[in-house]
């Protein structure tokens, strides 16, 4: 089994598992590969090095943490001063920063499937019931052109473009 860290054309990063690297290769050049997040399909695989766990290692050692500290002083992709993380450069995060940034996007994501009713192709007629006091008023997500969006601000009914993961779409593993 291989795990490729790979890397769709919008930025977000994620694991792929492969029987081989040409299983890649042919999924990959057929498009059968999607991120997570975007459903994008243009895929790239980052460069990784092998781990290897030669014995157990105390990261709390003080020669630890002055290898993590220069290690993450040296790094020209780190996160904001302000930032948790800590650094300097902001053009470019950390991917342990995107990392974080994705799963707590993926956890707004999945809050908003939990609370909110699907509605689907009726979104607009739905939310124009609720505004108009014709139906009972709850969270209701769904899916409407931008025609019909614009004309719902227009009538003073505000709604939020959220775009869902092809993989929160069905049943997450």
């Amino acid at each position: 089994m291989k795990v490729l860290n790979l890397r769709c054309e919008n930025g977000h990063g994620f694991e792929g598992w492969f029987a081989s690297h040409d299983d890649f290769l042919t999924q990959n050049g057929a498009r059968q590969i999607e991120c997570p997040l975007c459903a994008n399909s243009v895929i790239v695989k980052m460069p990784s090095a092998p781990r290897l766990n030669l014995g157990p290692r105390d990261a709390t050692a003080p020669e630890a943490r002055a290898l993590a500290q220069a290690d993450a002083a040296a790094s020209p992709h780190a996160p904001p001063a302000d930032h948790p993380a800590g650094a300097a450069d902001t053009s470019t995060p950390t991917s342990e920063w995107m990392a974080q940034a994705q799963a707590h996007w993926l956890q707004a994501v999945r809050h908003v499937l939990a609370h909110t009713e699907d509605v689907g192709s009726k979104f607009a007629q739905e939310a124009r019931r609720m505004h108009y006091g014709e139906a009972e008023v709850r969270g209701i997500r769904g899916q409407a052109t931008r025609d019909e969006r614009m004309a719902l601000e227009d009538e003073g009914i505000e709604v939020a473009s959220l775009p869902m993961p092809a993989a929160l779409k069905g049943r997450i593993q």
